[in-house]
């Protein structure tokens, strides 16, 4: 089965609880307001703060923002920050890994048509697409127009 991590999932949810707030959010209140633990937040923040995703502010009051408009992050770009180039294989271009086959192996190179194709379909749907179904959990929805300017 293909599935994204348990981080990414909660990198997701950390992002849709910043663009719902439309204010800068401490990793604390994050937690507290999303139920994941503070150190796994604070994990996370630093991968999304590295990949551009959120912004870093400090002092009192700070914390992070969205570093771009909701609708500009793909989840594409949340699942790379977190876990790095998407491959469902070893053996495609964007891999470290080696096949103890890949000399003789007759799909050497066959499924980066694949990866190209699941990536795309990521790249398509963006945390604005993913904030927008909010209401159905009781929460405020959030709306492309009503996403926070990016952070400076």
């Amino acid at each position: 089965m293909f599935k994204v991590n348990k981080l990414t999932d909660y990198a997701t949810v950390v992002l849709i609880e910043i663009a719902r707030a439309r204010e800068v959010r401490s990793s604390q209140h994050l937690a507290e307001q999303t139920g994941i633990p503070g150190p796994t937040v604070a994990k996370l923040m630093k991968s999304l703060n590295k990949a551009g995703l959120v912004a870093s502010r400090r002092g009192a009051g700070g914390g992070y923002a969205l570093g771009k408009a909701a609708q500009d992050i793909t989840i594409a770009d949340v699942i790379q920050a977190v876990e790095g180039p998407i491959a469902l294989t070893a053996c495609a271009d964007t891999s470290d890994e080696h096949c103890s086959i890949e000399r003789l192996c007759p799909v050497q190179g066959k499924w980066n048509r694949v990866n190209a194709a699941v990536r795309a379909a990521l790249t398509e749907v963006t945390l604005a697409d993913m904030a927008t179904d909010m209401a159905m959990f009781g929460r405020a929805p959030v709306t492309a127009q009503a996403m926070p300017a990016p952070a400076e």
